[in-house]
Protein backbone atom coordinates (compact mmCIF):
# COMPACT_ATOMS: atom_id res chain seq x y z
CA UNK A 1 0.00 0.00 0.00
CA UNK A 2 1.25 3.37 -1.02
CA UNK A 3 -0.29 5.40 1.93
CA UNK A 4 2.76 5.77 3.99
CA UNK A 5 2.26 8.96 6.27
CA UNK A 6 5.82 9.81 5.78
CA UNK A 7 9.14 8.84 3.81
CA UNK A 8 12.03 6.22 3.84
CA UNK A 9 14.13 9.25 3.54
CA UNK A 10 12.61 11.41 6.06
CA UNK A 11 13.04 8.12 8.11
CA UNK A 12 16.96 7.72 7.60
CA UNK A 13 17.39 11.18 9.08
CA UNK A 14 15.66 9.98 11.88
CA UNK A 15 17.54 7.26 12.52
CA UNK A 16 21.09 8.88 11.15
CA UNK A 17 20.95 6.26 7.96
CA UNK A 18 22.98 7.92 5.32
CA UNK A 19 20.64 8.38 2.65
CA UNK A 20 22.30 6.43 -0.20
CA UNK A 21 22.26 3.38 2.34
CA UNK A 22 19.71 1.06 0.25
CA UNK A 23 20.74 -2.13 2.25
CA UNK A 24 17.68 -1.53 5.06
CA UNK A 25 15.06 0.20 2.41
CA UNK A 26 12.95 -2.71 2.82
CA UNK A 27 12.94 -2.72 6.54
CA UNK A 28 12.27 0.86 6.44
CA UNK A 29 9.28 0.66 4.01
CA UNK A 30 7.67 -2.35 6.27
CA UNK A 31 7.81 -0.34 9.88
CA UNK A 32 6.70 3.04 7.91
CA UNK A 33 3.72 0.88 6.27
CA UNK A 34 2.75 -0.77 9.49
CA UNK A 35 3.42 2.51 11.73
CA UNK A 36 1.09 4.33 9.22
CA UNK A 37 -1.87 1.62 9.38
CA UNK A 38 -1.39 1.42 13.21
CA UNK A 39 -1.79 4.84 13.43
CA UNK A 40 -5.37 4.58 10.94
CA UNK A 41 -5.95 1.78 13.66
CA UNK A 42 -5.62 3.77 16.67
CA UNK A 43 -7.13 6.80 15.42
CA UNK A 44 -10.57 5.30 13.80
CA UNK A 45 -9.80 7.24 10.70
CA UNK A 46 -7.23 7.42 7.89
CA UNK A 47 -5.47 10.80 6.78
CA UNK A 48 -4.90 9.65 3.08
CA UNK A 49 -7.46 11.17 0.34
CA UNK A 50 -8.50 9.40 -2.10
CA UNK A 51 -7.61 9.34 -5.70
CA UNK A 52 -11.27 9.56 -7.44
CA UNK A 53 -14.79 9.91 -5.74
CA UNK A 54 -15.90 6.60 -4.89
CA UNK A 55 -19.68 5.79 -3.27
CA UNK A 56 -19.90 4.68 0.52
CA UNK A 57 -24.16 3.77 1.99
CA UNK A 58 -24.96 5.06 5.40
CA UNK A 59 -27.36 4.09 7.51
CA UNK A 60 -29.30 6.66 9.38
CA UNK A 61 -30.13 5.29 12.59
CA UNK A 62 -27.57 6.46 15.12
CA UNK A 63 -25.96 8.74 12.56
CA UNK A 64 -28.03 11.71 12.57
CA UNK A 65 -28.22 14.61 14.92
CA UNK A 66 -30.63 17.05 15.38
CA UNK A 67 -29.42 20.57 15.31
CA UNK A 68 -31.01 23.81 15.73
CA UNK A 69 -30.93 24.35 12.07
CA UNK A 70 -31.65 21.24 10.92
CA UNK A 71 -30.73 17.30 10.86
CA UNK A 72 -26.83 16.83 10.76
CA UNK A 73 -25.73 13.20 9.12
CA UNK A 74 -22.68 12.39 10.58
CA UNK A 75 -20.33 11.06 7.74
CA UNK A 76 -16.80 9.08 7.07
CA UNK A 77 -14.32 12.12 6.78
CA UNK A 78 -14.69 13.85 2.98
CA UNK A 79 -11.48 15.49 2.18
CA UNK A 80 -12.32 16.92 -1.23
CA UNK A 81 -16.17 17.54 -2.09
CA UNK A 82 -15.13 17.70 -5.77
CA UNK A 83 -17.49 15.22 -7.53
CA UNK A 84 -19.72 15.05 -4.31
CA UNK A 85 -23.29 13.67 -4.57
CA UNK A 86 -25.98 12.82 -2.35
CA UNK A 87 -28.65 10.24 -2.85
CA UNK A 88 -31.58 8.69 -1.13
CA UNK A 89 -32.95 4.95 -1.47
CA UNK A 90 -31.42 1.55 -1.94
CA UNK A 91 -30.24 -0.97 -4.42
CA UNK A 92 -30.56 -0.08 -7.70
CA UNK A 93 -32.79 2.64 -7.31
CA UNK A 94 -31.05 5.94 -5.69
CA UNK A 95 -32.86 9.23 -5.99
CA UNK A 96 -30.63 12.67 -5.52
CA UNK A 97 -30.78 14.80 -2.55
CA UNK A 98 -30.08 18.67 -2.72
CA UNK A 99 -30.47 21.54 0.10
CA UNK A 100 -27.62 20.46 2.32
CA UNK A 101 -24.49 22.31 3.77
CA UNK A 102 -20.96 20.58 4.77
CA UNK A 103 -20.26 20.61 8.09
CA UNK A 104 -18.15 22.02 10.00
CA UNK A 105 -18.11 25.57 8.40
CA UNK A 106 -15.19 26.07 6.14
CA UNK A 107 -13.64 22.54 7.13
CA UNK A 108 -11.24 22.12 4.22
CA UNK A 109 -10.41 25.60 3.99
CA UNK A 110 -8.82 24.74 7.21
CA UNK A 111 -7.56 21.46 6.09
CA UNK A 112 -9.98 19.53 7.76
CA UNK A 113 -12.56 16.69 6.44
CA UNK A 114 -16.16 17.52 6.10
CA UNK A 115 -17.50 15.37 8.76
CA UNK A 116 -21.45 15.89 8.37
CA UNK A 117 -23.99 16.78 6.16
CA UNK A 118 -26.48 19.82 7.67
CA UNK A 119 -29.70 19.37 6.01
CA UNK A 120 -33.36 21.47 7.03
CA UNK A 121 -35.39 18.77 6.56
CA UNK A 122 -35.27 15.44 7.46
CA UNK A 123 -32.77 12.91 5.87
CA UNK A 124 -35.77 10.43 5.88
CA UNK A 125 -36.81 7.63 8.35
CA UNK A 126 -34.71 5.21 10.26
CA UNK A 127 -34.56 2.58 7.54
CA UNK A 128 -33.76 5.31 4.88
CA UNK A 129 -30.31 4.72 3.28
CA UNK A 130 -27.80 7.52 2.24
CA UNK A 131 -25.10 7.11 -0.64
CA UNK A 132 -22.85 9.38 -0.59
CA UNK A 133 -19.89 9.68 -3.33
CA UNK A 134 -17.00 11.59 -2.57
CA UNK A 135 -13.06 11.84 -1.98
CA UNK A 136 -12.86 9.77 1.38
CA UNK A 137 -10.06 11.30 3.50
CA UNK A 138 -8.42 13.97 4.78
CA UNK A 139 -7.50 17.18 2.24
CA UNK A 140 -3.76 16.66 3.49
CA UNK A 141 -2.25 14.63 6.47
CA UNK A 142 -1.37 16.69 9.25
CA UNK A 143 2.04 17.37 10.13
CA UNK A 144 1.38 15.58 13.35
CA UNK A 145 0.44 12.65 12.03
CA UNK A 146 3.55 12.41 10.10
CA UNK A 147 5.89 13.36 12.99
CA UNK A 148 3.71 9.96 14.63
CA UNK A 149 4.15 7.93 12.01
CA UNK A 150 7.87 8.39 11.45
CA UNK A 151 8.76 8.15 15.40
CA UNK A 152 6.76 5.11 15.80
CA UNK A 153 8.03 3.95 12.66
CA UNK A 154 11.90 4.04 13.99
CA UNK A 155 10.47 2.48 16.78
CA UNK A 156 8.82 -0.63 15.13
CA UNK A 157 12.42 -0.72 13.05
CA UNK A 158 14.41 -0.59 16.54
CA UNK A 159 12.15 -3.90 17.90
CA UNK A 160 14.61 -6.09 15.76
CA UNK A 161 17.34 -5.14 17.75
CA UNK A 162 14.85 -6.15 21.44
CA UNK A 163 14.32 -9.89 21.27
CA UNK A 164 11.09 -9.66 24.35
CA UNK A 165 10.80 -6.29 24.16
CA UNK A 166 13.66 -5.65 26.27
CA UNK A 167 16.23 -2.64 25.28
CA UNK A 168 19.63 -2.48 27.08
CA UNK A 169 22.05 0.42 26.43
CA UNK A 170 25.91 1.23 28.54
CA UNK A 171 24.27 4.59 29.85
CA UNK A 172 20.43 3.48 31.15
CA UNK A 173 21.20 -0.43 31.49
CA UNK A 174 18.77 -2.98 30.54
CA UNK A 175 14.75 -1.74 30.64
CA UNK A 176 11.54 -2.94 28.95
CA UNK A 177 9.93 -0.94 26.14
CA UNK A 178 6.67 0.85 27.27
CA UNK A 179 3.68 -0.79 24.79
CA UNK A 180 2.75 2.64 23.77
CA UNK A 181 5.35 5.36 22.80
CA UNK A 182 3.96 8.73 24.80
CA UNK A 183 5.37 11.24 22.14
CA UNK A 184 3.53 9.19 19.38
CA UNK A 185 0.21 9.27 21.69
CA UNK A 186 0.15 12.84 22.25
CA UNK A 187 0.43 13.39 18.60
CA UNK A 188 -2.68 11.60 17.49
CA UNK A 189 -4.15 11.66 20.60
CA UNK A 190 -6.26 15.23 19.15
CA UNK A 191 -7.26 13.07 16.00
CA UNK A 192 -9.20 9.57 17.60
CA UNK A 193 -12.24 8.97 16.65
CA UNK A 194 -14.93 8.72 20.17
CA UNK A 195 -14.57 4.94 20.62
CA UNK A 196 -11.00 4.30 19.41
CA UNK A 197 -7.68 4.58 21.11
Amino acid sequence: MAHEYGSVVALKEKLSIEADDDSRDTLLTSALGAASRGIDNACGRRFWLDGTATPRVFRLAGRVVCEDDGDLLLVDDIGDVTGLVVEAGGGLSWAALTGYETQPDNALADGKPVTGLLRSGSWGTYTTRVRITAKFGWPAVPDEITEAALIQAARLYKRKDSPEGIIGSAEWGVRNLSRRDPDVWALIEPYILPGFG
